[in-house]
């Protein structure tokens, strides 16, 4: 049951980018389908309780004003709520959820941090819900290799300058590896941390910053350098180097989506240097790196 909570969530995300089944009138989405299956089965298995079903569907109105209600001031206040509940869901701030250990201190990299690896459905949820309602998607497949195309050199520069940085401090050197737990490693942190992460701080904080100061020449760039600095901010948790890097990092995810204006960008970039630094380098970092 556990499984197929955390299946049909990610089945959801993905279904994000289907077309709506031809319902009548009014197409229907499939991802809403998928997220009730999600939501039945984490009720069934335990995951989740009648509060976090409670906190999704809030954050799903909100985030629907957000993006729909009719006037300007009510889609401020509901873009605004929605930021804090999704911030708070995120962070794990709210009960209801019980996540799944699935990687427990293991040792990856010799002289690192041991490391632990949640299946966190409350973070999930937030990526689909704020994906789903809120992001600028491509629609064909010739918009995605235009949009690949654009974000090439900034993936290349985000991995130089935040990996590059990251050595020359001394919090991660040079481990290549393969080790068993990669694949649950990037595709949990592709679809329950990535996507959420890019939602949030690119399709909606960038994006509707970007929005508003749209008569400003500078508007653009103010946005990115915001959206990357608050990025930064929120990973301080791990220490201020940490915080450095994730900032470095958060310009590239923020120039990569400015430079597409398409989520898939910031997702790719965010995904790409994580693979790297998980695959190639000290895995989380040195003991004494941050």
């Amino acid at each position: 049951m556990v499984l197929s909570a955390f299946l049909f969530l990610a089945l959801a995300i993905g279904a994000v980018w289907l077309r709506p089944l031809p319902t009548g009138p009014r197409p229907l989405p499939v991802w809403p389908l998928l997220l009730l299956m999600a939501l039945a089965w984490g009720l069934a298995g335990g995951v989740l309780a009648p509060a976090a079903i409670a906190a999704l569907a809030l954050l799903a109105t909100l985030a629907w004003g957000c993006a729909a209600a009719p006037r300007a001031w009510q889609r401020l206040v509901c873009g605004l709520l929605a930021g804090v509940l999704a911030l708070a869901l995120a962070m794990h701030k709210l009960p209801g959820f019980h996540n799944p250990l699935l990687i427990d201190r293991v040792l990856l990299s010799a002289g690192a941090a041991p490391f632990s690896l949640y299946a966190n459905f409350d973070k999930g949820a937030v990526g689909l819900i704020l994906l789903a309602l809120l992001c600028r998607r491509v629609s064909s497949w010739a918009e995605l290799a235009a949009v690949l195309r654009r974000t090439a050199p900034v993936l290349a520069l985000t991995l130089l300058a935040t990996l590059g940085f990251a050595v020359a401090a001394g919090v991660v050197g040079v481990d290549l590896k393969w080790p068993p737990q990669a694949p649950v490693f990037i595709a949990v942190n592709l679809l329950f941390t990535v996507v959420a992460e890019e939602a949030f701080f690119r399709g909606l904080l960038q994006d509707r910053l970007a929005a508003a100061l749209a008569r400003w020449r500078w508007g653009a760039g103010l946005a990115v350098i915001v959206s990357a600095l608050l990025f930064g901010a929120a990973h301080l948790g791990g220490g201020l180097l940490y915080g450095i890097l994730a900032t470095i990092a958060g310009f590239g995810y923020a120039c990569a989506y400015q430079r597409t204006r398409r989520i898939e960008a910031a997702i790719l970039v965010h995904i790409a240097l994580n693979a790297v630094h998980f695959i190639a380098f000290t895995y989380p970092a040195r003991l004494s790196g941050v």
